[in-house]
Protein backbone atom coordinates (compact mmCIF):
# COMPACT_ATOMS: atom_id res chain seq x y z
CA UNK A 1 0.00 0.00 0.00
CA UNK A 2 1.36 3.47 -1.11
CA UNK A 3 -0.20 6.64 -0.11
CA UNK A 4 0.18 8.88 -2.97
CA UNK A 5 0.41 13.11 -2.54
CA UNK A 6 -2.93 14.65 -4.16
CA UNK A 7 -2.14 17.93 -6.27
CA UNK A 8 -4.51 20.88 -5.00
CA UNK A 9 -6.00 23.59 -7.21
CA UNK A 10 -4.47 25.88 -8.79
CA UNK A 11 -1.24 23.33 -8.95
CA UNK A 12 -0.62 23.66 -12.94
CA UNK A 13 -0.51 19.96 -13.17
CA UNK A 14 -4.13 19.38 -12.84
CA UNK A 15 -4.79 21.06 -16.09
CA UNK A 16 -2.69 18.07 -18.01
CA UNK A 17 -4.40 15.78 -20.10
CA UNK A 18 -3.79 12.41 -19.51
CA UNK A 19 -2.61 9.88 -21.97
CA UNK A 20 -4.04 6.99 -22.74
CA UNK A 21 -2.51 3.84 -21.05
CA UNK A 22 -1.29 1.54 -24.04
CA UNK A 23 -1.31 -1.80 -21.90
CA UNK A 24 -2.20 -2.80 -18.59
CA UNK A 25 0.70 -4.24 -16.81
CA UNK A 26 2.02 -5.26 -13.19
CA UNK A 27 2.82 -1.35 -12.98
CA UNK A 28 -0.60 -0.29 -14.48
CA UNK A 29 -2.57 -2.66 -11.71
CA UNK A 30 -0.49 -1.09 -8.84
CA UNK A 31 -0.93 2.35 -9.71
CA UNK A 32 -4.65 1.45 -9.58
CA UNK A 33 -4.38 0.20 -5.72
CA UNK A 34 -1.95 2.76 -4.65
CA UNK A 35 -5.16 5.44 -6.16
CA UNK A 36 -7.75 3.19 -4.65
CA UNK A 37 -5.53 3.25 -1.05
CA UNK A 38 -5.16 7.14 -1.65
CA UNK A 39 -8.68 7.78 -1.99
CA UNK A 40 -10.20 5.75 0.88
CA UNK A 41 -7.73 7.59 3.12
CA UNK A 42 -8.01 10.76 1.97
CA UNK A 43 -10.95 9.89 2.31
CA UNK A 44 -12.93 10.47 -1.08
CA UNK A 45 -15.06 8.79 -3.57
CA UNK A 46 -13.13 9.01 -6.47
CA UNK A 47 -9.95 9.93 -7.33
CA UNK A 48 -7.88 10.21 -10.97
CA UNK A 49 -4.14 9.53 -12.33
CA UNK A 50 -3.76 13.14 -12.83
CA UNK A 51 -4.86 14.23 -9.52
CA UNK A 52 -1.20 12.32 -8.33
CA UNK A 53 0.80 13.92 -11.21
CA UNK A 54 0.72 10.78 -12.95
CA UNK A 55 -0.67 11.57 -16.67
CA UNK A 56 -2.16 8.34 -17.81
CA UNK A 57 -5.92 7.74 -18.08
CA UNK A 58 -6.85 6.11 -15.28
CA UNK A 59 -9.71 6.60 -11.84
CA UNK A 60 -10.69 4.68 -9.47
CA UNK A 61 -14.41 5.59 -7.55
CA UNK A 62 -16.25 3.65 -5.01
CA UNK A 63 -19.56 5.22 -4.45
CA UNK A 64 -20.92 2.59 -1.90
CA UNK A 65 -21.72 3.87 1.46
CA UNK A 66 -19.59 0.49 3.10
CA UNK A 67 -16.14 1.81 0.77
CA UNK A 68 -16.30 -2.16 -0.69
CA UNK A 69 -17.31 -1.54 -4.39
CA UNK A 70 -14.06 -0.33 -5.82
CA UNK A 71 -14.52 0.69 -9.71
CA UNK A 72 -11.34 0.96 -11.75
CA UNK A 73 -11.66 2.51 -14.88
CA UNK A 74 -8.46 2.36 -17.71
CA UNK A 75 -8.90 4.54 -20.76
CA UNK A 76 -12.66 5.26 -19.65
CA UNK A 77 -14.63 7.13 -23.06
CA UNK A 78 -18.31 8.48 -21.81
CA UNK A 79 -21.24 8.82 -24.27
CA UNK A 80 -25.21 8.24 -24.41
CA UNK A 81 -25.68 11.46 -21.72
CA UNK A 82 -29.32 11.65 -20.48
CA UNK A 83 -30.93 13.99 -18.74
CA UNK A 84 -29.37 16.54 -16.71
CA UNK A 85 -28.75 16.74 -12.93
CA UNK A 86 -27.27 19.41 -10.59
CA UNK A 87 -25.39 17.73 -7.42
CA UNK A 88 -23.16 19.77 -5.17
CA UNK A 89 -19.49 18.18 -5.91
CA UNK A 90 -16.47 18.25 -3.85
CA UNK A 91 -12.76 17.02 -4.80
CA UNK A 92 -9.83 16.03 -3.36
CA UNK A 93 -8.10 18.79 -5.10
CA UNK A 94 -9.95 21.52 -4.03
CA UNK A 95 -10.45 20.58 -0.20
CA UNK A 96 -13.29 21.68 1.96
CA UNK A 97 -15.07 23.13 -1.04
CA UNK A 98 -18.30 22.06 -2.48
CA UNK A 99 -20.48 23.71 -5.44
CA UNK A 100 -23.67 22.72 -7.30
CA UNK A 101 -22.48 21.36 -10.78
CA UNK A 102 -24.40 20.40 -13.49
CA UNK A 103 -23.87 17.09 -15.20
CA UNK A 104 -25.73 14.18 -17.15
CA UNK A 105 -27.96 11.88 -15.03
CA UNK A 106 -27.25 9.10 -16.78
CA UNK A 107 -24.23 7.88 -19.20
CA UNK A 108 -22.45 5.05 -20.24
CA UNK A 109 -18.95 4.24 -19.99
CA UNK A 110 -16.57 1.56 -21.55
CA UNK A 111 -13.28 0.93 -20.63
CA UNK A 112 -10.55 -1.49 -19.14
CA UNK A 113 -10.58 -2.86 -16.02
CA UNK A 114 -7.81 -3.51 -13.93
CA UNK A 115 -6.55 -6.96 -15.60
CA UNK A 116 -7.16 -4.70 -18.71
CA UNK A 117 -10.50 -6.27 -20.18
CA UNK A 118 -13.06 -4.48 -22.04
CA UNK A 119 -16.28 -3.62 -20.20
CA UNK A 120 -19.02 -1.55 -20.91
CA UNK A 121 -21.41 -0.31 -18.04
CA UNK A 122 -25.06 2.31 -17.18
CA UNK A 123 -24.17 5.00 -14.95
CA UNK A 124 -26.91 7.20 -13.30
CA UNK A 125 -27.04 9.39 -10.34
CA UNK A 126 -24.20 9.26 -8.07
CA UNK A 127 -22.29 7.18 -9.80
CA UNK A 128 -22.90 8.62 -13.07
CA UNK A 129 -21.50 12.44 -11.39
CA UNK A 130 -18.46 10.81 -9.90
CA UNK A 131 -17.62 9.40 -13.00
CA UNK A 132 -18.01 12.72 -15.51
CA UNK A 133 -16.17 14.52 -13.00
CA UNK A 134 -12.80 12.17 -12.26
CA UNK A 135 -12.85 11.88 -16.05
CA UNK A 136 -12.80 15.88 -16.18
CA UNK A 137 -9.39 15.45 -14.40
CA UNK A 138 -8.18 13.10 -17.42
CA UNK A 139 -8.57 16.26 -19.58
CA UNK A 140 -7.34 18.55 -17.57
CA UNK A 141 -10.40 20.16 -16.36
CA UNK A 142 -11.60 20.71 -12.86
CA UNK A 143 -15.11 21.26 -11.24
CA UNK A 144 -14.41 24.61 -10.60
CA UNK A 145 -14.05 24.89 -14.08
CA UNK A 146 -18.11 25.00 -14.20
CA UNK A 147 -18.55 27.90 -11.62
CA UNK A 148 -18.10 31.89 -12.67
CA UNK A 149 -14.51 33.41 -12.71
CA UNK A 150 -15.19 34.97 -9.78
CA UNK A 151 -16.67 31.85 -7.48
CA UNK A 152 -12.92 30.17 -8.73
CA UNK A 153 -11.06 32.99 -8.48
CA UNK A 154 -12.40 33.52 -4.33
CA UNK A 155 -11.73 29.67 -4.07
CA UNK A 156 -8.38 29.78 -4.99
CA UNK A 157 -7.50 32.43 -2.46
CA UNK A 158 -8.98 30.73 0.30
CA UNK A 159 -7.23 28.00 -0.47
CA UNK A 160 -4.13 30.02 -0.58
CA UNK A 161 -5.16 31.50 2.68
CA UNK A 162 -5.77 28.58 4.24
CA UNK A 163 -2.21 26.96 2.82
CA UNK A 164 -0.22 29.69 4.57
CA UNK A 165 -1.97 29.54 7.65
CA UNK A 166 -1.14 26.02 7.59
CA UNK A 167 2.90 26.68 6.83
CA UNK A 168 2.61 29.44 9.51
CA UNK A 169 1.33 26.61 12.19
CA UNK A 170 4.30 24.67 11.93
Amino acid sequence: MALLPILEFPDPRLRTKAQPVERVTSATRKLADDLLDTMYEAPGIGLSATQVDVHQRIVVIDVSATQDAPLVLINPQLSAPESTQEREEGCLSVPSFYEVVPRAERIRVSALDRDGKPFEMQAQDLLAVCIQHECDHLDGKLFVDYLSSLKRDRIRRRLSKLRRQEATAR
